[in-house]
């Protein structure tokens, strides 16, 4: 049997975020394999009501454990390293990462209870990682979060290069600028035979923007505020929080940083030495003493998280710190789709306050970690590779990212979750399909997608619920009498009187005329309060609510 170079992406390809991806070398169903990222996305109320975090359902690779050699994170990001210490305990490889990156994922080892001795730090460029057949290179590249890395994976069928995330970014702030001469010595040492690659900006037709220019913008927004200037962007970009922070002290604030993940961050890119100079930071009792004109927040929650500080703060008060009329509050960020709701709630939130807000749209003070269309067909002409395989992207960016590779004549395939192709031999070819799926954390349990429990809490969402309640006697006959409780329904109906008094007493004649063979069966009694209910409660209110029957059985003396 032939060995085939299989690619599997079990998450970020057709979404954006919790990214997955794996690579294979061997024998058809005896490939050696490793897994690039781990990481996770974040429920909404309307697809995942009352879910906090949401992964790839791994159970193929759990499946294939024995055949892993290696995990390989790109970067420290939540949708690339997020899952690690929730799922790590399923797959028990050894984990490879870069410096900073591997303080992070330690951090999520530990607060899941996992041990962190299978983590492997990684030097960059040059050095080579073994995994099996595999020969790894983390190759620095610029993102929004610092030592971000692409992979160079050789392999004996050929070289792959896996992007991660990346811009292309000569004066980054913080972290690594994106080398072209190391990249031109990466495409000169070997062909590449398939580029799997960032598609988040390809719709940005402008070429990407440096991080270092937004420093003088940003400086003259905050000199230009009279009061307390608030501003919140992801608190893993450690470089936007230097420039914001670098602003704020040029205009004679004192800075204070609001959120734990915000503080953690810092805390890790100082302590890992990649953050330098970072100004010194004030706690919010102090800043609450100080003049308001004098302080500057940089805050947590700039897409909208319920729990962080941004919203906090538009609902009153945070730490003893208040917002007032004429305070300015600014977004340095871009809202991910999906997020609008919050983020926008948020703002109305502080417009009543009459605190002044401002976003990307308002001014200069944002620029993306991902590469806009134009710098990919950089890295395609800089590559040349056999064949680009988007990937991290919605399927409107796959399939654009693949039809700008095809329009400079390259070839190009649009893979999406699930889709286990074969690049031995110079093509691509399908060979098997998996079933992907979600993991959902619910609260602190793992839960699949197919377990039922989003679907019942999204049913109920929609339509509410009744418990009925009923008693059959130790005669074996129904007491007439049903108890009915009511969740998330109109309280009255069309027949202008109470809905649960008018579901009892439907529900009461359905009992008494109910046969004996229909009372001796729970499925059958069960059946019949449950039909009633909802089509009382339809003609009643126009909703079918979701029905719990419950039978108390009295045992003869």
């Amino acid at each position: 049997m032939s060995e085939r170079l299989i690619y599997l992406p079990l998450g970020g390809a057709g979404e954006i975020g919790m990214n997955a991806y794996v690579y294979g070398y061997g024998q058809p169903g005896r490939e050696r394999l490793i897994l690039v990222d781990l990481g996770v996305t974040f429920g909404d109320m309307d697809s995942a009501p009352g879910i906090d975090l949401i992964m790839a359902d791994i159970r193929w690779l759990e499946d294939n454990r024995d055949r892993l050699d290696g995990i390989f994170i790109t970067h420290g990001h939540e949708d690339h390293v997020g899952a690690l210490g929730l799922l790590w305990s399923r797959l028990k490889a050894p984990i490879h990462t870069r410096r900073f990156t591997g303080a992070l994922a330690r951090m999520k080892l530990e607060e899941a209870g996992q041990p962190t001795d299978r983590l492997r730090i990684v030097e960059p460029y040059p050095h080579v990682v073994e995994a099996g057949p595999f020969r790894v290179q983390f190759v620095p590249v610029s993102h929004s979060i610092p030592e971000s890395a692409a992979l160079v994976i050789d392999t004996p069928a050929g070289r792959i290069v896996h992007s991660g995330d990346f811009k292309l970014d000569g004066t980054p702030v913080v972290g690594e600028a994106f080398d072209p001469v190391l990249w031109h010595k990466i495409a000169s040492e070997a062909p590449v035979a398939a580029l799997m690659c960032d598609s988040t900006n390809v719709f940005s037709t402008h070429p990407g923007r440096s991080e270092s220019a937004l420093a003088q913008p940003l400086l003259e927004f905050v000199s230009a505020q009279k009061q307390l200037v608030v501003a919140t962007t992801f608190a893993s970009n450690v470089a936007r929080l230097k420039t914001l922070a670098d602003a704020g002290v040029a205009a004679g604030r004192q800075i204070c940083l609001l959120g734990r993940a915000m503080r953690k961050m810092v805390t890790a890119a100082v302590e890992a030495g990649i953050l330098r100079d970072f100004p010194k930071v004030i706690g919010p009792d102090e800043a609450a003493d100080l003049p308001r004109d004098k302080v500057m927040l940089i805050v947590t929650g700039s897409q909208g998280e319920r729990r962080a500080a941004s919203m906090q703060l538009s609902m009153g008060r945070y730490l003893g710190l208040q917002l007032r009329e004429g305070d300015s509050f600014l977004f340095s960020s871009r809202t991910i789709p999906g997020n609008e709701r919050p983020v926008i709630r948020i703002m109305n939130n502080l417009s009543r306050m009459g605190v002044n807000v401002f976003d990307a749209d308002s001014g200069f003070f944002h620029v993306s970690g991902h590469a806009n269309r134009p710098d990919l067909e950089a890295v395609h002409e800089l590559l040349k590779p056999a064949v680009v395989i988007p990937m991290h992207g919605e399927h409107m960016h796959l399939r654009e990212h693949a039809n700008l590779a095809r329009a400079k004549g390259l070839s190009a395939e649009v893979v999406t979750n699930g889709t286990m192709i074969d690049l031995a031999g110079g093509g691509i070819r399908v060979v098997d399909q998996i079933e992907t799926g979600r993991i959902y954390l619910d609260g602190n349990v793992l839960i699949g997608a197919m377990d039922g429990v989003v679907r019942d809490r999204i049913r109920m969402a929609l339509n509410g619920h009744v418990t009925v309640s009923v008693i059959v006697d130790e005669n074996d006959e129904a007491l007439p009498d049903a108890w009915v409780e009511t969740m998330g329904l109109a309280a009255q109906g069309r027949a202008g009187v109470p809905l649960s008094r008018h579901l009892e007493s439907e529900l009461g004649e359905f009992l008494e005329r109910a046969d004996h063979a229909t009372v001796m069966s729970d499925k059958k009694l069960e059946e019949g309060l449950r039909r009633i209910t909802r089509q009382v409660a339809m003609e009643e209110i126009g909703k079918k609510p979701e029905v719990k029957v419950v039978i108390s059985r009295l045992a003869a003396d």
